[in-house]
């Protein structure tokens, strides 16, 4: 009588329907995190605020001559520089739970290796729609005018598949960094220079030469420039073109780098 062989069943990795399903329950997850702590909305609304007051109000006058002016011309890039900002809530998020051995729970979970990843990701958008909201409606309180309701949540909706595409530069920083501060310096070097070297605040024709050949190709700039046109006025198509494209090619890019950064840490 010979001994039978067992063997393990072989990993099958979800199909799309039962990996969306596990984003989506992934994504809850964080949603419910919100509740249970309501002050994540409070730092997410003063922000967005206080940056749309002080540059309105502090720099309109010399800017464009009036603050109402100044305020139809930068409510845009303000909103392109929050998203990208809250992009960097995304990383840290990860890295703390990380640290915390969070993921190696998820690990043990016959769910896609994506899924806690992209769940992060997804619930951070409801962040970027809510910041949007408070900065719309406090650029309509201090005069701001529409272009249209319809031109504002297409605004909204551009604005959400730019970050879920830059949200994944974040995670590929929140897997690689050994700390949330690390984190924060790393976004920080990356957002700054990108977003003040811009058409975000200030027309690039006034920038020196030099500085204006990249602010043409800049991402931030098309994606102001999309917000712009959308919300207020000037050209749509072309910015909208050149905001799809960068959102594909850092998707394209970035999204593979953290999960293979992913895979690595878990292994």
């Amino acid at each position: 009588m010979t001994a039978a062989t067992i063997t393990a069943p072989a990993t099958v990795r979800p199909g799309i329907g039962p990996t969306v399903s596990q984003i989506l329950s992934m994504a809850w997850r964080q949603m419910v995190r919100i509740k249970h702590n309501p002050f994540e909305l409070v730092d997410l609304s003063l922000s967005p605020v206080m940056f749309l007051l002080l540059f309105v109000y502090v720099f309109g006058g010399q800017m464009a001559g009036s603050t109402s002016e100044y305020l139809q011309y930068v409510l845009g890039g303000l909103i392109a520089q929050n998203a990208i900002f809250l992009t960097m809530y995304t990383g840290t998020g990860i890295n703390a739970d990380l640290r915390k051995g969070v993921y190696d729970r998820f690990r043990s979970l016959p769910i896609a290796r994506s899924a806690p990843l992209a769940g992060k990701i997804f619930a951070d958008m409801f962040k970027q729609v809510w910041s949007v909201v408070i900065m719309l409606g406090l650029g309509l309180l201090m005069g701001f005018e529409l272009r249209s309701v319809a031109g504002a949540i297409l605004a909204a909706l551009v604005l959400v598949v730019f970050a879920l595409a830059i949200s994944w530069v974040s995670v590929l920083m929140g897997v690689v960094a050994d700390s949330e501060e690390k984190v924060q310096i790393y976004a920080f070097v990356i957002i700054m220079p990108l977003t003040f070297t811009s058409s975000a605040f200030v027309d690039i024709d006034t920038m020196p030469g030099f500085m204006q050949a990249w602010a043409k190709v800049n991402p931030v700039t098309h994606l102001a420039d999309a917000m712009r046109g959308l919300l207020s006025y000037g050209p749509i198509a072309e910015p909208l073109l050149w905001t799809f494209a960068w959102a594909a090619a850092i998707l394209a890019i970035t999204a593979p780098l953290a999960m293979r950064a992913y895979k690595r840490k878990m292994v």
